[in-house]
Parts: C-alpha cells; sequence; structure tokens
C-alpha cells in the first residue's frame, strides 16, 4: 500500500470519527430539557436580567419546570416545580450532591476548605458532623437559649431608644446587628457588631465587601477559560476581604490557643463553639485543621446573619404593609404571653399563627432565591431528559414558592394558609424549600428558624409600629445577589403599646 492511500486511509477514519462524534453530540443534546435558543457564544445569558430569579420563573412558565439554558459555555439546567425539586434534592440526591463553585469563592481556597462548597467525600461528611453535634444540635440550641434571649433584649433597648425619640429603626440593620452578635458570642464569646476595636471594625467592613462583590455577576463563571485573567477582578477584589476575616480568626484561635495552654488541665474547655472546634482538632487525627476550622467560622458568619436579617425585614415589612395579619398576630401574641412580653423559646410552639407567618415570609421572599448551584459529576437520567456532565443545576425556590399550580393565590401573604396544615421548611416538604433539602440542606436552619421567631414575634409584641409612607406606598420590589434583600430598606417607628 502506497503512502497516498495510507494517508486518505487516516484521513477518511478521521473525518469518519468527528462525524460520528458530531452525531452523538448532537443525538444527546436532543436528549435534554427544553429551552430557549441559545445565541452564538453569549448563549442565554442575555436573558437572565438583573433578576435572574423572577427572568426564570418568566422562562420556565413557557419551556417547562426542567429547563435547559446555555449561559455562556455553560449548560445550566433549571429546575422550578416542587416535584422536579424532590428529585434532584431527594430521589436523585446523590447524583446531584456537588457544589458548582463561584470563580470568587475560590478567592484564598475558600471552595477547597468550606463545608458549604466542597464535594460530598469523607472530609465533607466529617465537617457536617461538627456542625451538626458540636454547632446545630437540640443540646446546643437549649445551651443557648438564654444567649438568644438576651441577644432579643438588646435588640429591643435598641428600638426602645427609638421609640423614646420618635425615630424609624432600620429593620434590617438593627437584625443584621443582633445575627453577628449572636453567632459571634456563640461562635467567638465576643460581640462583633457592637466592639469599637479595629478588629471589629475591619471584621464589619469586610463582611459587607464580601456580600458586594459576591453578589456581582461573574464573566469567570459563565467563561471559565478566563479564570487565569479574572477579567472583572472580582476573585482578586475579593481575597483581601477573605483574608482579613481569616486573619481574624487566626488572631483569635492563637489567642485562645495561649489562654487554654495557661490553664490547668482539669479545665473543662468547651465553652463555646470555637473551643469545641480545638478541643477536636486537638483530640483527632488531622481530620480537622486550622484551616478547617478558618473556612468553617466564615462559612458560619457569611451564611447566618445576612439571611436572617433580611428574612427579618421581608418578614416587618409584610406584616406592617397588612394592618389585619399584624392585629391577628398582636391578639394571639397577648392571648399566649401577655402584651409587651418578649418572645421565649418555650412560646413558640404555642404561637400558631407566628410560624404561619415566618413561613409565608419564607415561601414568598426565600432569602438565597436560587439556593447554592449543583453540578454533575456524570450523565444523569432527569424526568426523561438526560443532563450531561458538568452541568450546572439551579433550584429556584422562589419560583417553586409562587407556583400556582401548588399555592392558592399565590402572589398574595396569606399566613393563614399554613393554620392547620403540616408544610413545614425542613426539608420533606419540596414546595417550600428556602433552606434546601437533601443532605446539603443548610444545617444552621435550626438558629435561623428560631431567632426569626423571637426577634418578629418580640418586635411586635412590644411595640404598636408606624410606616412613615403609610402601608399602601411601601415598596416591596426585590434586589438580587448574594440574598434577596428589599430594594428600599424597611423604616418603621416604633411607638409605646
Amino acid at each position: 500500500m502506497d503512502i497516498l492511500t495510507i494517508t486518505l486511509c487516516i484521513l477518511f477514519t478521521t473525518i469518519s470519527f468527528i462525524w460520528i462524534a458530531r452525531k452523538l453530540k448532537q443525538g444527546h443534546s436532543n436528549l435534554l430539557p427544553p429551552g430557549p435558543t441559545p445565541l452564538p457564544i453569549l448563549g442565554n445569558l442575555h436573558l437572565l436580567g438583573a433578576k435572574p430569579h423572577k427572568s426564570l420563573a418568566k422562562l420556565a412558565r413557557t419551556h417547562g419546570p426542567v429547563m435547559t439554558l446555555k449561559l455562556g459555555q455553560v449548560t445550566a439546567i433549571v429546575i422550578s416545580s416542587s416535584s422536579a425539586a424532590r428529585l434532584v434534592l431527594q430521589k436523585q440526591d446523590h447524583s446531584f450532591a456537588n457544589r458548582w463553585v463561584p470563580d470568587s469563592i475560590k478567592a484564598c481556597d475558600h471552595g477547597k476548605f468550606s463545608v458549604v462548597w466542597i464535594s460530598l467525600s469523607d472530609k465533607w461528611r466529617h465537617l457536617r458532623k461538627i456542625c451538626s453535634s458540636q454547632i446545630f444540635s437540640s443540646q446546643k440550641m437549649e445551651a443557648n437559649g438564654p444567649l438568644m434571649n438576651h441577644k432579643v433584649e438588646e435588640l429591643i433597648a435598641d428600638a426602645r431608644k427609638n421609640c423614646s425619640l420618635g425615630e424609624p429603626l432600620l429593620i434590617g440593620e438593627a437584625a443584621f446587628k443582633t445575627s453577628l452578635n449572636l453567632l459571634s458570642r456563640v461562635i467567638l464569646s465576643m460581640d462583633l457588631a457592637d466592639g469599637d476595636s479595629e478588629s471589629a471594625r475591619e471584621f464589619k467592613k469586610s463582611f459587607r465587601d464580601i456580600m458586594e462583590v459576591g453578589g456581582t455577576p461573574n464573566l469567570v463563571d459563565y467563561f471559565p477559560w478566563l479564570e487565569r485573567v479574572d477579567v472583572q477582578r472580582i476573585r482578586a477584589r475579593m481575597t483581601p476581604h477573605f483574608s482579613n476575616i481569616l486573619s481574624l480568626f487566626d488572631c483569635v484561635i492563637d489567642e485562645r490557643l495561649s489562654r487554654r495552654a495557661e490553664q490547668r488541665p482539669d479545665v473543662d474547655n468547651g465553652a463555646d463553639v470555637l473551643d469545641s472546634l480545638l478541643n477536636i482538632m486537638q483530640d483527632g487525627n488531622g481530620e480537622l485543621t486550622r484551616n478547617h476550622i478558618n473556612h468553617l467560622l466564615l462559612d458560619l458568619f457569611v451564611a447566618g446573619t445576612d439571611t436572617t436579617s433580611s428574612t427579618l425585614e421581608w418578614a416587618m415589612a409584610e406584616v406592617l404593609r397588612n394592618p389585619e395579619i399584624l392585629w391577628k398576630a398582636k391578639s394571639e401574641l397577648e392571648q399566649v404571653i401577655g402584651r409587651g412580653k418578649l418572645v421565649q423559646d418555650t412560646d413558640i410552639t404555642l404561637l400558631p399563627y407566628l410560624q404561619a407567618i415566618v413561613k409565608e415570609t419564607l415561601r414568598l421572599h426565600p432569602a438565597i432565591p436560587l439556593l447554592l448551584p449543583r453540578k454533575t459529576l456524570e450523565i444523569v437520567e432527569l424526568s426523561g431528559c438526560t443532563i450531561p456532565k458538568g452541568a450546572q443545576v439551579i433550584v429556584n425556590a422562589w419560583a417553586i414558592g409562587r407556583d400556582s399550580t401548588t399555592w392558592d393565590d399565590p402572589e398574595c401573604f396569606k399566613p393563614e394558609r399554613f393554620l392547620g396544615s403540616n408544610v413545614n421548611f425542613l426539608g420533606g416538604n419540596f414546595e417550600l424549600i428556602p433552606f434546601g433539602g437533601g443532605r446539603r440542606i443548610c444545617p444552621g436552619l435550626p438558629l435561623t428558624i428560631k431567632m426569626q421567631h423571637l426577634m418578629l414575634g418580640s418586635l411586635i409584641n412590644c411595640f404598636d409600629w408606624k410606616l412613615e409612607d403609610g402601608p399602601g406606598d411601601m415598596d416591596m420590589d426585590d434586589m438580587f445577589g448574594i440574598t434577596l434583600q428589599k430594594n428600599q430598606p424597611l423604616k418603621a417607628v416604633p411607638l409605646p403599646i
């Protein structure tokens, strides 16, 4: 066989392989869930807009509850119904349990150590077990009950100052301060929101900067080849903010280790979360390192403050713009605990209407409307479609909470829909999933929910409230970011009851 024949054979074989590969790819693409036609290069990025949770919900009404989008180079699967969410988060949870990590989270290697972002593994299971047993267990929640009550007392005291001056209270800011001080007291035995020290001021500034930078749309997330360039400098801008907070934790850990070394051997170290983590680190076999502790603390503060404060702000906004709901809540609180008293932990189960208000708030205003994105590590069959390896999976909790096939009058704030209902947000009812579901459900759910009831119930029961512009004129538009914030912060004047 001469050279020309060999060359032609090789060329023919190569072309045949390319043709077959393309046909296979086309066939595979035809099995994807339906979706809008993508543009060249951009794909469907132009359809997201400034409020992706709303844009995706609108697209799902045309293309279905399991929908494909091409976001730059990324294939994204959007889940917009409770039945599809159940498949992803429960029945086929293992296939969708890994995170799709935004590029900004990779700053300071946070994605490698974070219990929120690392892949499903023995390390993740170990960190998750620590969260469940050492931080958010029922025993820990009960032990921290007096501290929660004390922080709510401080919130009410701040509101009373505004009441005496006749000045409006920034509800979100007040709730943020309460949430941050509760977490920092439980975890580090210090109040970070009240501190006048340089470290406390830097912490608060870095925290706000993280929320701002992290909420910025990043081209690298849609065109991974730009990772080396970091074209918008988002990862570079995130790095000093992560570094500042991690450095603060390092200083606290150094001080704590030094203090523990000076104590007698029989002294019990376990007063706060940090002590518990250091005990595990020192008694273990290297499974928990200082890096893991630092990044776990970062997770706890980022996940536990802005989400709690934004949810409380939405709840107060909905209650204050609906006088009849406010009256019902006040009547229940007066009958159960007495007018003007703070809500205690043991009161919550006796206040079904207050619980219903919290559920209805989380239905309409989930703190993280698109939850945290998942990623497939292999080809997965879902609802008769084929989800490719490496696809981003987005669960639109905002759309699911407003699905007219599940909820009557879904755009209306009606706490009564939950009275006598067994629907809850603990991960078993997929029509209400503000905290996600399955093995990746938010581990801080017990603390967050308890604080929501304590703060909201106490604010309602201890004051009457006046809106400067009246309830009918309240701006209820939202602003998309890491958390779903009110477009216009809620200001209300607390009045003596």
